[in-house]
C-alpha cells in the first residue's frame, strides 16, 4: 500500500518552496501527496511580492474533503499565516485524528518576507504545537517559540528541552544558522540525538525546510521511527543541494530527483 501524505502549506508560484516543494519531495520518496492550500503567494527565486490568504472556510473544505475519502497516514505543516487559519488546520487534524503530524514553524521567507503574523505565534504554540509529533524549527524559530537565545549547541539543548516540556512534541532544531558547522539536535524528551552536516558551498537552497519536513513525515509513515526518518531526510535533502541548479536571479532550486539522475 503506498502511504499518504498531506501537506497543508502554502503556494509558490516560482516553484522552490511550499506546497510545490512538498508534492515534489513525496513523490521522489513514493509516497502519495495531497494538499491543502492556506495561501497563494506570487513568489519568484528572490522575492515575495504578494500574498493572499485562502478564507478559513476554504481551508477546512479542502481539508474535509480529502481526508473523508482518503486516508490520511501523515502530515506536514509550513506557512499557515494567521491565527484563523492554525485553529481551522488544528481543528481537523483532531477531528479526522492524522497520526503523524510535523510542523515547520515557517514565519519569514528565504527573502525575509514574513509569512506568519505576529499575533498568530501565540495560537501556533498553544494549539498546533501540542497535537504535533515533531517541530523543525531553525533556529530564530527556534529562539522566538522558547525565548532562549541560541548561541551554540548547548543553547539549542536548552531550548530543545523547554519546548517539549511545554508541547511534548519531538524538537528537532536545524542548526544552519550557527557560525560553526551545522548540527541539527533532536530531542524526543530523554534523550538529544545530534545531527552533524557539512556546508555547501551554494546559494541555490530555497525551500531547503520545506523539503527536510516533507521528507520526515515520508519516513516516519513508511515506518520509520523518528530520528531514523531525520537521519534519512537529512541525507536525502543534502543530496537534493549538492545537486541543485539555479533557477532566477536569486536562490535556486533544490533538485529532488537527484536520486533518479542528474538534469
Amino acid at each position: 500500500m503506498v502511504p499518504h501524505a498531506l501537506t497543508v502549506a502554502g503556494s509558490d508560484s516560482g516553484g522552490g518552496a511550499g506546497i510545490q516543494a512538498d508534492l515534489k519531495t513525496f513523490n521522489a520518496l513514493s509516497v502519495f501527496g495531497m494538499s491543502v492550500i492556506v495561501a497563494l503567494t506570487a513568489q519568484n527565486s528572490y522575492e515575495v511580492s504578494g500574498i493572499l490568504p485562502v478564507p478559513p472556510d476554504f481551508v477546512k473544505l479542502q481539508f474535509e474533503t480529502v481526508a473523508k475519502d482518503i486516508k490520511v497516514d501523515g502530515s506536514k505543516t509550513g506557512m499557515l499565516f494567521s491565527s484563523d487559519i492554525i485553529s481551522v488546520v488544528a481543528r481537523e487534524f483532531t477531528e479526522f485524528g492524522v497520526p503523524v503530524i510535523v510542523v515547520d514553524p515557517v514565519m519569514v521567507s528565504k527573502s525575509n518576507a514574513r509569512l506568519l503574523k505576529e499575533d498568530a505565534i501565540e495560537t501556533l504554540k498553544e494549539k498546533l504545537l501540542p497535537i504535533s509529533t515533531m517541530v523543525t524549527p531553525n533556529v530564530p524559530e527556534a529562539e522566538i517559540l522558547s525565548g532562549i537565545k541560541i548561541r551554540n549547541i548547548e543553547d539549542m539543548h536548552s531550548a530543545a528541552e523547554k519546548l517539549y516540556d511545554e508541547t511534548g512534541s519531538h524538537i528537532l532544531i536545524k542548526g544552519g544558522h550557527l557560525e560553526s558547522s551545522p548540527i541539527d539536535v533532536l530531542y524526543d524528551g530523554s534523550s538529544f540525538h545530534e545531527f552533524p552536516g557539512s556546508r555547501i558551498n551554494t546559494k541555490n537552497t530555497h525551500g531547503t525546510g520545506d523539503t527536510l519536513s516533507s521528507a520526515i513525515v515520508s519516513y516516519m509513515i513508511r515506518g520509520h521511527s523518528e530520528s531514523e526518518s531525520v537521519r534519512l531526510a537529512k541525507e536525502y535533502v543534502e543530496g537534493a543541494i549538492k545537486n541543485s541548479f539555479t533557477t532566477g536571479k536569486g536562490y535556486g532550486s533544490l533538485c529532488h530527483w537527484w536520486q533518479y539522475g542528474q538534469i
